[in-house]
Protein backbone atom coordinates (compact mmCIF):
# COMPACT_ATOMS: atom_id res chain seq x y z
CA UNK A 1 0.00 0.00 0.00
CA UNK A 2 1.43 3.31 -1.05
CA UNK A 3 1.31 6.27 1.14
CA UNK A 4 -2.08 8.75 0.15
CA UNK A 5 -0.13 12.38 -0.38
CA UNK A 6 -3.01 15.27 0.52
CA UNK A 7 -1.93 18.78 -0.45
CA UNK A 8 -2.14 21.32 2.24
CA UNK A 9 -5.71 22.97 3.50
CA UNK A 10 -7.19 22.78 0.18
CA UNK A 11 -6.57 18.65 0.40
CA UNK A 12 -7.87 18.68 3.50
CA UNK A 13 -11.04 20.57 3.38
CA UNK A 14 -11.74 18.11 0.34
CA UNK A 15 -11.72 15.43 2.60
CA UNK A 16 -14.25 16.53 4.39
CA UNK A 17 -17.32 13.93 5.06
CA UNK A 18 -14.77 11.34 3.28
CA UNK A 19 -14.30 7.52 4.55
CA UNK A 20 -10.75 7.38 3.77
CA UNK A 21 -9.44 3.50 2.93
CA UNK A 22 -8.22 1.29 5.81
CA UNK A 23 -4.88 1.14 6.60
CA UNK A 24 -2.42 -2.57 6.49
CA UNK A 25 -2.82 -4.89 8.95
CA UNK A 26 -0.56 -4.29 12.13
CA UNK A 27 0.08 -7.51 14.41
CA UNK A 28 -0.14 -6.08 18.35
CA UNK A 29 2.12 -8.89 20.12
CA UNK A 30 2.88 -9.42 23.46
CA UNK A 31 6.27 -7.45 23.76
CA UNK A 32 4.72 -4.14 22.36
CA UNK A 33 2.00 -4.80 25.09
CA UNK A 34 4.70 -5.30 27.91
CA UNK A 35 7.00 -2.51 26.40
CA UNK A 36 4.17 -0.22 27.17
CA UNK A 37 3.43 -1.42 30.48
CA UNK A 38 7.05 -0.86 31.37
CA UNK A 39 6.32 3.16 29.94
CA UNK A 40 3.13 3.60 31.73
CA UNK A 41 3.95 1.33 35.02
CA UNK A 42 0.83 0.33 34.24
CA UNK A 43 1.60 -3.97 34.09
CA UNK A 44 -2.20 -4.73 35.56
CA UNK A 45 -2.15 -8.70 35.17
CA UNK A 46 -4.89 -8.74 32.58
CA UNK A 47 -1.76 -6.97 30.30
CA UNK A 48 1.04 -8.48 31.12
CA UNK A 49 0.71 -12.03 32.84
CA UNK A 50 0.12 -14.62 30.02
CA UNK A 51 -0.12 -17.54 32.09
CA UNK A 52 -3.00 -15.83 34.53
CA UNK A 53 -4.53 -13.88 31.46
CA UNK A 54 -5.45 -17.50 29.72
CA UNK A 55 -7.91 -18.39 32.38
CA UNK A 56 -9.31 -14.84 32.14
CA UNK A 57 -12.74 -14.42 30.30
CA UNK A 58 -10.33 -13.48 27.37
CA UNK A 59 -8.26 -16.44 27.10
CA UNK A 60 -5.22 -14.15 26.52
CA UNK A 61 -3.46 -10.73 27.85
CA UNK A 62 -5.51 -7.41 26.31
CA UNK A 63 -3.42 -4.60 25.05
CA UNK A 64 -3.90 -1.47 27.12
CA UNK A 65 -6.71 1.00 25.88
CA UNK A 66 -3.95 3.57 26.17
CA UNK A 67 -1.91 1.42 23.66
CA UNK A 68 -4.56 0.99 21.44
CA UNK A 69 -4.97 5.43 21.00
CA UNK A 70 -0.93 5.61 20.91
CA UNK A 71 -1.47 3.35 17.34
CA UNK A 72 -3.69 6.25 16.19
CA UNK A 73 -0.36 8.78 14.80
CA UNK A 74 1.36 5.38 13.36
CA UNK A 75 -1.53 4.18 11.49
CA UNK A 76 -2.07 7.80 9.75
CA UNK A 77 1.90 8.58 9.26
CA UNK A 78 2.71 5.43 7.66
CA UNK A 79 -0.24 5.50 5.34
CA UNK A 80 -1.00 9.41 4.63
CA UNK A 81 1.09 12.58 4.48
CA UNK A 82 0.05 15.83 4.47
CA UNK A 83 2.18 18.38 2.57
CA UNK A 84 2.33 22.15 1.87
CA UNK A 85 1.47 22.51 5.96
CA UNK A 86 3.80 23.66 8.50
CA UNK A 87 3.01 21.54 11.08
CA UNK A 88 0.28 19.04 12.57
CA UNK A 89 -0.27 19.04 15.95
CA UNK A 90 -2.23 16.68 18.68
CA UNK A 91 -5.08 18.93 19.49
CA UNK A 92 -7.14 15.81 21.32
CA UNK A 93 -9.82 14.03 21.46
CA UNK A 94 -13.48 14.67 21.79
CA UNK A 95 -15.23 10.83 22.27
CA UNK A 96 -12.99 7.43 22.67
CA UNK A 97 -14.34 4.09 23.24
CA UNK A 98 -13.06 0.79 23.67
CA UNK A 99 -15.65 -1.62 22.73
CA UNK A 100 -14.32 -4.84 22.49
CA UNK A 101 -10.47 -6.17 24.01
CA UNK A 102 -7.53 -5.93 21.80
CA UNK A 103 -6.04 -9.38 22.36
CA UNK A 104 -2.02 -10.28 22.33
CA UNK A 105 -1.48 -11.51 18.93
CA UNK A 106 -4.30 -9.79 17.15
CA UNK A 107 -3.98 -7.77 13.88
CA UNK A 108 -5.32 -4.29 13.60
CA UNK A 109 -6.12 -1.72 10.72
CA UNK A 110 -7.36 1.94 11.67
CA UNK A 111 -10.28 3.76 9.03
CA UNK A 112 -10.27 7.44 9.12
CA UNK A 113 -12.78 9.25 8.29
CA UNK A 114 -12.54 12.86 8.35
CA UNK A 115 -16.04 14.53 10.11
CA UNK A 116 -15.34 17.79 9.80
CA UNK A 117 -12.82 20.47 8.35
CA UNK A 118 -12.43 24.18 10.06
CA UNK A 119 -11.03 27.05 9.95
CA UNK A 120 -9.17 28.43 13.08
CA UNK A 121 -6.92 31.45 13.62
CA UNK A 122 -3.73 30.50 11.42
CA UNK A 123 -4.72 27.21 10.61
CA UNK A 124 -7.47 24.09 9.88
CA UNK A 125 -8.62 22.18 12.77
CA UNK A 126 -9.62 18.63 11.72
CA UNK A 127 -11.95 16.02 13.23
CA UNK A 128 -10.83 12.32 12.32
CA UNK A 129 -13.13 9.66 13.45
CA UNK A 130 -11.05 6.46 13.42
CA UNK A 131 -12.30 3.19 13.88
CA UNK A 132 -9.50 0.54 14.80
CA UNK A 133 -10.72 -2.78 13.62
CA UNK A 134 -9.33 -6.22 15.05
CA UNK A 135 -9.11 -8.82 12.10
CA UNK A 136 -11.82 -11.31 13.21
CA UNK A 137 -13.71 -9.37 15.28
CA UNK A 138 -17.56 -8.02 14.78
CA UNK A 139 -16.54 -5.11 16.76
CA UNK A 140 -13.85 -2.84 16.84
CA UNK A 141 -11.11 -2.11 19.64
CA UNK A 142 -11.28 1.34 19.75
CA UNK A 143 -13.81 4.04 18.07
CA UNK A 144 -11.94 7.87 18.83
CA UNK A 145 -12.47 11.46 17.27
CA UNK A 146 -8.83 12.33 16.60
CA UNK A 147 -8.53 16.45 16.61
CA UNK A 148 -5.64 17.48 14.79
CA UNK A 149 -4.61 21.62 14.06
CA UNK A 150 -2.89 21.87 10.68
CA UNK A 151 -0.65 25.32 10.12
Amino acid sequence: MSVQIIHGFDGLRALAGILLPPTQWLAVEQARIDAFADCTDDRQWIHVDVERARASPYGATIAHGYLTLALLPQFWHRHFEVRGVGSAINYGLDRVRFPAPLLAGSRVRARFAIQRVSDVDGGLLVKKRVTVEREGSPKPACVADALVLYR
